[in-house]
Formats: C-alpha cells, sequence, structure tokens
C-alpha cells in the first residue's frame, strides 16, 4: 500500500474541511431561497407559480414515472435552454427508443410553456438543490444518464450523481473569464465542474478557461442552437394573417420588419423611426405581454397598429394599418420567414434573445449591445449578417440603408444565414460522443 504524500494529505484534508463547511451553506442558502419563493408568490404569480411547481413535482414524478425503465435525464433551466437541448432529445427519441425521457425546468416561463411536451415521458421542475430532496428525487428517477443545458451548476445533485456514478453532461456550454470558476476567492467554486463527466463548450475559448484551472474532461462540439433554428425552418408554420399583412404575393409589397421578444427598452429605440416612415411595415412579438402592457404598444405607433387576435376575428381590420403586434406565444420562430429584416430584442436589457432563429431564414438581424454572453452576436457582426446597435440614433441609421436598399438587405441576409449554416452539426458530435 502507498502512503500518501505530505501534500496529497494536506489536500485531502483542505478538500473535507471545504466539504463540511461548503454544503451546508450552500444547502441553508437554497432552502432560505425556497422559503422566499412561497412568500413571493402571495403577490408575485411568476413566484406563485414556482411554489406550486416545487409542491405538485413529487405527485408528478409518481404519476409518470415508471420505476422499471431506463431514464435519461435532461435539465433545462427555461425555455431558451429547453430550445438548445431539444435537439438531443428529439436525436434521443429516434435513435435511442429503449431510454424515457424526463425534462425538468427550473423557471416557469419553461414549465409552463412546454409541460405538455410529448418529446418525453415525464416533464416537472426541478425539486429545489437541498440534500433532501436531491435524494429524494435521484432515488425516484434513477437515471441511468444525466444531461444539464448550458448554465445549470446545482452543487448537491451534481455530487449525488458523481457519487452514485451516474454519467452527467453539460452541453453546449459558454465559459467567460468573469464568472465564478476563475477567480481565486471562489476557487472551491471551480471543482464542482470535476463532478462532469464530460463538458460539452461551443467556443475554443471556454476550453482554453477551463483547462487553464484544471478542467480537462472539455470537448469543443459547438452550439446545438444552429440545429434547433435549422430543423424550425425545414418545419415552419404557415401564418395565413402574416401572409395579408405582408403582401407576400404582391410585386409591389412594403419592406417589413420582424421585432421578436420585444421589450418597451427596444420599443425607444425603432419606434419612432417607424412613426415617420409610414411606408414600411413592423411586426412586434412582444417577449411579455397583458392588457396595460399591450394597450401602451400600441399607443406607441401613429400609423395603425393592430393586434393579432383581433385580426383573427377580423382580418379587414389588417387594412392600413402599419403595424402588426403579435399577442400570442408559438409564432415567432415561423414569422421571420415573411419578414425582410429582424430587430431581436434584449440588447438594451437583462440580455439578448435569440438571434439565430432570426438569421436562418436570410436576413440581416440588428441588436442591442448588452450581447457580450453570446458568441453568435460578435460573430453575426464579423460575417456582416449582424448589425450590433447603442442607440436610436445607431438603430435609425442602419434602418436607412436597410429599406433604402434591396441589394444591402440581401447582400447581408445572405451572409447571417450563411453564418448559421457554417454551424450546424453540434447535436451529432454531442450525441455521438455521451451514446
Amino acid at each position: 500500500m502507498r502512503i500518501p504524500r505530505a501534500e496529497e494529505v494536506r489536500g485531502l484534508l483542505a478538500e473535507g474541511c471545504r466539504q463540511l463547511l461548503e454544503k451546508p451553506v450552500y444547502s441553508g442558502a437554497i432552502s432560505l431561497f425556497g422559503a422566499g419563493v412561497k412568500l413571493a408568490g402571495l403577490k408575485d404569480r411568476k413566484a406563485s407559480l414556482l411554489a406550486k411547481g416545487q409542491k405538485d413535482v413529487w405527485h408528478r414524478l409518481d404519476e409518470y414515472i415508471d420505476p422499471e425503465a431506463r431514464y435519461v435525464w435532461i435539465h433545462a433551466a427555461s425555455l431558451g435552454e429547453f430550445e438548445q437541448g431539444r435537439p438531443i432529445i428529439e436525436k434521443l427519441r429516434r435513435e435511442r427508443p429503449e431510454y424515457k425521457i424526463l425534462l425538468t425546468f427550473f423557471s416557469p416561463s419553461g414549465y409552463e410553456v412546454r409541460k405538455d411536451y410529448a418529446g418525453a415521458d415525464c416533464v416537472c421542475y426541478l425539486p429545489f438543490d437541498t440534500p433532501g430532496r436531491v435524494h429524494r428525487f435521484i432515488d425516484k428517477v434513477n437515471p441511468e444518464i444525466a444531461i444539464f443545458v448550458k448554465y445549470e451548476f446545482w452543487r448537491n445533485y451534481l455530487h449525488e450523481l458523481w457519487r452514485r456514478q451516474i454519467p452527467t453532461y453539460l452541453v453546449s456550454a459558454v465559459f467567460r473569464p468573469d464568472q465564478a470558476f476563475f477567480k481565486r476567492s471562489h476557487a472551491w467554486y471551480a471543482l464542482w465542474l470535476k463532478w462532469y463527466t464530460r463538458i460539452f463548450v461551443q467556443d475554443e475559448r471556454s476550453r482554453a478557461l477551463l483547462s487553464a484551472i484544471g478542467i480537462t474532461n472539455v470537448d469543443v462540439c459547438g452550439d446545438t442552437r444552429f440545429d434547433r433554428v435549422s430543423d424550425i425552418r425545414a418545419s415552419r408554420k404557415p401564418i395565413p394573417l402574416l401572409e395579408k399583412f405582408t403582401d407576400r404575393n404582391s410585386t409591389e409589397r412594403p419592406v417589413v420588419m420582424m421585432a421578436g421578444s420585444s421589450w418597451p427598452q427596444d420599443e425607444d429605440v425603432y419606434a419612432d423611426w417607424f412613426n415617420t416612415h409610414p411606408d414600411v411595415k413592423l411586426v412586434i412579438a412582444p417577449h411579455e405581454f397583458d392588457s396595460a402592457r399591450l394597450d401602451s404598444l400600441c399607443r406607441r405607433f401613429n400609423n395603425g397598429a393592430v393586434l393579432m387576435s383581433e385580426a383573427e376575428k377580423n382580418p379587414d381590420k389588417l387594412d392600413g394599418r402599419q403595424v402588426l403586434i403579435l399577442d400570442c406565444f408559438g409564432l415567432l420562430s415561423s414569422a421571420y420567414a415573411y419578414c425582410d429584416v429582424a430587430y431581436v430584442g434584449g440588447g438594451f436589457g437583462a440580455g439578448l434573445h435569440n438571434i439565430n432563429e432570426a438569421a436562418v431564414y436570410d436576413i440581416p438581424v440588428i441588436y442591442g449591445p448588452n450581447n457580450a454572453k453570446f458568441i453568435e452576436a460578435s460573430e453575426m457582426a464579423e460575417s456582416g449578417g449582424g448589425l450590433p446597435i447603442s442607440s436610436s440614433e445607431e438603430f435609425e441609421n442602419i434602418a436607412d440603408m436597410l429599406f433604402s436598399s434591396k441589394e444591402e438587405r440581401e447582400s447581408r441576409g445572405l451572409k447571417a444565414g450563411g453564418y448559421i449554416r457554417s454551424k450546424i452539426g453540434a447535436t451529432d458530435k454531442i450525441f455521438d460522443k455521451i451514446f
């Protein structure tokens, strides 16, 4: 038997002390968060949904989990991460039917939209990451494989999966120098990454950052969202009202911009330009909407705005309107096909939304400055198909250029679409390495 060296003993003792301190402090914070969600749920709808979902998750698992089946567990924080993991889910369903699929969400904005998703055998919330819940959840599901999408680092789940020797993967991940993993004061946080069996990152920079802190179980495979938007384009839904509004079959049709996942900060950037250009049409898909939001949005436009729900009842309401507002979910990714230019929201607020689902239709994409977390934003700009802006003045200059020149629109649109096509294939790479 080999006697450990002194530095190895010190390392083991340090790791043991870290575990003793870290686990209860972290778990206590998660418990406090859960209590805060219940309290906030008395007034906030989203918090109320999360609290109810946490309470109901065990009933849902009892109802849908087959104790004799073999499960792959896939976790996505919210709707965007789900779309990133969806190509893997659908390939798994097609090619490995011996597995059943459990899909979990953390956020109500993901779960409430996809709780009836037919591609999974069970869809539920992820129980809060406390030791008791973690053991109960993994005992119940007994997954053969666990897959986390992009930004999911739950300490107790990762440690328990590692302890039980369940292969655990992180897919389509992106790492940045400002994350806690790479700060000396949070070095313990980086050790969580060693509990993944394999980490699949989007780019070489992420791999290099991880390598510098001793994380070498890494492959550069790209981003599965490119595969997803390509699939969406191939199976997009026809939208007759958009066909009518955009006059797609007319040789004299107007130029149309689609503003996807639009927030009020985004409308501050582009609304005035459209008010002074009544010959150009605009389709808006607000990121969130209620009656007050929709009323306010309609009032921002001087040349006539109509809601999709109103036009569905009476298509004649489209006549003479410059702006159509999609006050429903599920149409955005297909709606881009009816437009000549895209504006993707979030870049003047919390963070940019999905620019890939617009670019796949070979149209130029405009977006705001808060895009540093998204590799595709800088790469699409380098290709010439993405057009980042930081002010309403910059939007006006780009709009003047794009809407006055069909050649410029089409040239930049082909560059945007070409960029998407150059990135397809991550799903197959990841799938082949896992399965």
